[in-house]
């Protein structure tokens, strides 16, 4: 990934509606959201969410798709890993032990579908911490 894709990708995180837009979707995986049931969860005019899930789109970290009379969106996996990746590329110059707690705590806390019931019960690893209580 380049420098200037990803401050586009990082700058269109940097505003709490999508934030909250982005982490709602990441939390439908692998399944995806309605663009109308962010809006509701997240209790945002619809005309206003379909301005900020055009800037993560943009952005390329999440994709849609039209399913009927419905906007079905979903995260980009591979951009995120990417801006991600661009942050840590330099982390440990030769010092694993630098980066492992830092590496040990991106490591998603649910990796299969099964275990995601242990999240949501408020898991210290939880990555939906300041999430609305709504979205839960």
């Amino acid at each position: 990934m380049e420098k200037l894709d990803a401050i586009e990708a990082f700058a269109a995180l940097a505003q709490t509606t999508r934030m909250d837009a982005f982490r709602t979707i990441v939390m439908h995986e692998p399944d995806g959201i309605a663009a109308g049931e962010v809006s509701r969860i997240l209790n945002v005019p619809q005309n206003t969410m379909s301005t900020h899930l055009a800037i993560l789109s943009r952005a390329g970290l999440i994709s849609s798709e039209r399913q009927g009379r419905l906007i079905i969106y979903r995260v980009s996996f591979d951009k995120l890993r990417e801006a991600i990746s661009f942050l840590l590329q330099d982390c440990c110059v030769g010092h694993p032990d630098i980066c492992a707690p830092l590496i040990g705590d991106i490591i998603p806390c649910c990796t299969p579908r099964d275990e995601f019931q242990n999240c949501k019960s408020g898991d210290a690893t939880d990555i939906r911490h300041d999430v609305p209580d709504a979205v839960r």
